[in-house]
């Protein structure tokens, strides 16, 4: 088992083996305008957002089971996921696949988005074939997934709720007591790919988000907190907790915001 992040080495090294399947969630111009991975396969962004799925966002259980069997993907393959947004997008399918039960030991990002695979190794124009396979979604060992009352029970508890979205979203209004770590705080601007594990931890230390304490993500609509999901799992954090309705469902709702 390799980590959640992987490399464009550690790619260009499994790229010829069978189990491993690349899936590149950019436009679908860019995968044919501009290139992808040799042997990756399109599932743009849009595909497997909706606000008609199962919960959430979400796709759908069915929806889901479609797309990856049209891709050629097995429910026992490594999967690596990249897009051009440094790593968020890809973050997004991936806490997707988890949720419908593919094993999480078994779900990568490409860190350093594909521009870190362009740089230095070759790319492909041509789409890639692939044999249609039977993906069956299934339930996930355990899932992370909390719901409305759920978050507002833990409001003013021993959670540490965190806030993804930037500063200023953050200052307009926030779950009460919820601590703001903008996403983009735990990239490397000019590498795309993560932050130093040293300086990810100090970043987490001082804001008050430890390994040993629930920790409970938000955003808006759950693709930043996917990017930070993944983050404190490669850390190595057990209890983290994703509210999957994020600000969209909890205003729709009627739960209480505070501004600053």
């Amino acid at each position: 088992m390799s980590d959640t992040f992987v490399s464009a080495a550690w790619l260009a090294d499994g790229l010829d083996d069978s189990d491993v399947r690349v899936v590149d969630v950019r436009d679908a111009w860019e995968y044919d305008g501009i290139g992808h991975v040799p042997g990756a396969v399109s599932i743009p962004f849009d595909e497997f957002r909706s606000s008609d799925g199962d919960e959430g966002l979400l796709p759908g259980v069915d929806r889901w089971g479609r797309l990856l069997s049209e891709a050629g993907i097995h429910e026992r393959d490594e999967i690596v996921a990249y897009d051009d947004e440094h790593g968020v997008f890809a973050a997004r399918f991936l806490v997707t696949a988890e949720l419908y039960g593919h094993d999480p030991g078994r779900l990568h990002v490409l860190d350093g988005d594909y521009s870190s695979w362009s740089r230095e190794h070759e790319t492909a124009r041509e789409a890639t074939d692939v044999d249609p396979t039977n993906y069956e979604p299934g339930e996930p060992a355990t899932s992370p997934l909390v719901d409305f009352e759920g978050v507002r029970d833990r409001l003013g508890g021993d959670a540490v709720i965190v806030d993804t979205r930037d500063p200023e979203e953050y200052g307009a209004g926030h779950l009460p007591g919820a601590v703001n770590l903008d996403w983009l705080e735990l990239v490397d601007p000019d590498t795309r790919g993560l932050q130093p594990r040293a300086d990810l931890e100090t970043t987490l230390r001082e804001r008050g988000i430890p390994p040993g304490r629930e920790v409970l993500l938000y955003c808006n609509t759950a693709r930043r907190i996917s990017h930070t999901y993944l983050v404190l799992r490669h850390l190595g954090y057990e209890d983290v907790l994703f509210y999957e309705g994020s600000l969209a469902e909890w205003e729709e709702r009627s739960g209480e915001i505070v501004a600053e």
